[in-house]
């Protein structure tokens, strides 16, 4: 009898191994064509389009990868989709204008809702709404550092870094930085932080255990806009989206100086690294285009057409 049942089980294990076993695609949530672009990671082409909603922006993955989040802005509304059979398979509410997003290790997604001068933090299995925190005006980008501790929400016409302590979801510090702040991201250690500046052309780096800023470093251009930033791998540069200066700034995460400019497509806003850092997939919202660069080389390597005005990307790896 268990000679019998043991392989059945097995089999069973090694079934939902494949299912929750990630997918290997990218995500693009593609603002004007009201839809979601699914890239090949193997290929590097579009597998599928998703019709997701009126003007999606914001994006992520559950800590699992197993449940993909999309912030459906003009619906006020996170649509939860499968990333194997690109289903969407429930959505809720999530406040006014849900533009972008982080999810926390522990599940949960911190969401900044631009018209309401604030933050939302949801358990994006039920629906619920944990908490509500009151930031600055126009609250955009979201970052949260790898340990949970903290979380970040730039707040655009007040010009600060919200720092917010988890689980008890208040303020800790609120640190001014330059002209219209877009987005942070953590070092992995979570003690440093790294946040862009649209207005002033500018990157900060800002030690996160003192609440100080130690580098302001410039992105070189006028016409440089800077959006999104990540940290490389071994944390040695980081890569800066330079908005209308159509191209990937490359900064080191130490000094902050300009190390070299990667051409892409026109008005590049959102970036994300693979796992084993060695591509950075960009989203260049005039062209209508994916980038991807080989961060040995600090080369495009492959340029895809997506929707109309990408905006959000992930992978998931």
């Amino acid at each position: 009898m268990k000679l019998l049942f043991m392989p059945l089980i097995l089999l069973a294990v090694l079934a939902n191994s494949v299912l929750a076993a990630p997918s290997g695609r990218i995500f693009i949530t593609n603002e004007r064509s009201d839809s979601v672009s699914v890239i090949n990671g193997s290929t590097l082409e579009v597998e599928a389009t998703i019709e997701i909603g009126e003007r999606p922006r914001g994006i992520g993955l559950s800590p699992d990868g197993a449940e993909l989040y999309i912030a459906v802005s003009e619906e006020n509304k996170i649509k939860v989709v499968d990333p194997v059979s690109l289903k969407i398979i429930r959505e809720f509410e999530a406040g006014s204008d849900p533009e972008t997003f982080a999810v926390h290790p522990n599940g949960n997604i911190y969401i900044s809702n631009e018209d309401d001068a604030k933050a939302t933090v949801f358990n994006p299995k039920t629906g619920e709404q944990i908490a509500e925190i009151k930031v600055g005006l126009e609250p955009e980008g979201v970052a949260i550092s790898p340990d949970g501790k903290r979380v970040i929400i730039t707040s655009e016409s007040t010009n600060m870094l919200h720092v917010i302590t988890v689980p008890g979801n208040t303020i800790e510090n609120n640190i001014l930085i330059g002209s219209r702040p877009r987005a942070a991201t953590f070092s992995q250690s979570g003690d440093i932080a790294y946040a862009t500046a649209e207005i002033s052309g500018e990157v900060v780096k800002v030690d996160m255990i003192n609440a100080k800023i130690i580098k302001t470093g410039s992105t070189g251009d006028s016409k440089s806009k800077p959006k999104d930033v990540v940290l490389s791998k071994d944390e040695k540069v980081i890569y800066v989206a330079g908005g209308r200066a159509n191209k990937i700034i490359v900064m080191d995460a130490d000094t902050l100086e300009i190390i070299k400019g990667i051409p892409v497509g026109k008005r590049t806003w959102g970036l994300a690294m693979s796992k084993d850092g060695k591509r950075l997939f960009t989203t260049d919202g005039v062209s209508s285009t994916v980038s991807v660069i080989d961060t040995d080389k600090n080369e495009v390597i492959k340029t895809i057409e997506v929707g109309k005005f990408p905006w959000g990307v992930v992978i998931n790896d």
